[in-house]
Parts: C-alpha cells; structure tokens; sequence
C-alpha cells in the first residue's frame, strides 16, 4: 500500500449534491502544497550556526502530540505519523472544522 492506490476513497459510498460534483472536478486539478508539522522552535542565528552533525533541537511538541497537516499553510487536520513498507506516512485522526480552515474566505450562496 506504499502508493496509497490501496487505501479507501473518502467519498466512497457518498452522493454529491447535484451541480457540487462537476465544481469539484474544476477544483480537483488544481495543485496544493501539503505539509506536515512535527512542531517548531525559535533559535537565535548563532545557535543555529552552531549546529553540526549529531545535534540536537528540541521542538515545542510533545512526542505523543499528534501533528498539524497543512495545506498551503492552512490547518486541514491532525494525524499521527505511520509507516508502510518503510516508508512514511500520516494517518488522519481530526478534520480541522471548515471555519477554522477557511478563515477570511467568502462563501456565496
């Protein structure tokens, strides 16, 4: 399942709302950036010019925290990382609420 052509779709089983499926299909092409955030810290230059091999920078999260996933910088959910066939991969546990991820975004009706 390395590839995720395995795993299940998310609207398996769901009906779009009538005019809602050919919107999402102008939508589905276009290309986001996802990340994930594992945490962060604030260093000074100095300390981060000190940095070599071996070093070690603690992040402000802790280990059983689950991580932010961004896309385009913008929350869309929380997940716990997971591995298959070696390589890395995030299990989604929370869907971000659709205000906080749309915020300043002008829905019309």
């Amino acid at each position: 399942m390395s590839d995720m052509s395995e795993a299940p779709r998310p609207d398996a089983g769901v009906t779009p709302e009538p005019g809602l499926e050919r919107n999402m299909r102008l939508l589905s092409d276009i290309p986001v950036r996802m990340s994930v955030e594992v945490g962060s810290t604030q260093l000074r230059l100095a300390d981060i010019m000190a940095l070599g091999e071996g070093s070690v920078v603690q992040l402000d999260r802790q280990a059983d925290e689950l991580l932010d996933i961004m896309v385009n910088g913008t929350l869309v959910a929380r997940g716990e990382v997971v591995t298959i066939n070696g390589r890395y991969g995030i299990r989604v546990t929370e869907v971000a609420a659709t205000d906080a991820r749309l915020p300043g975004i002008e829905r019309r009706v």
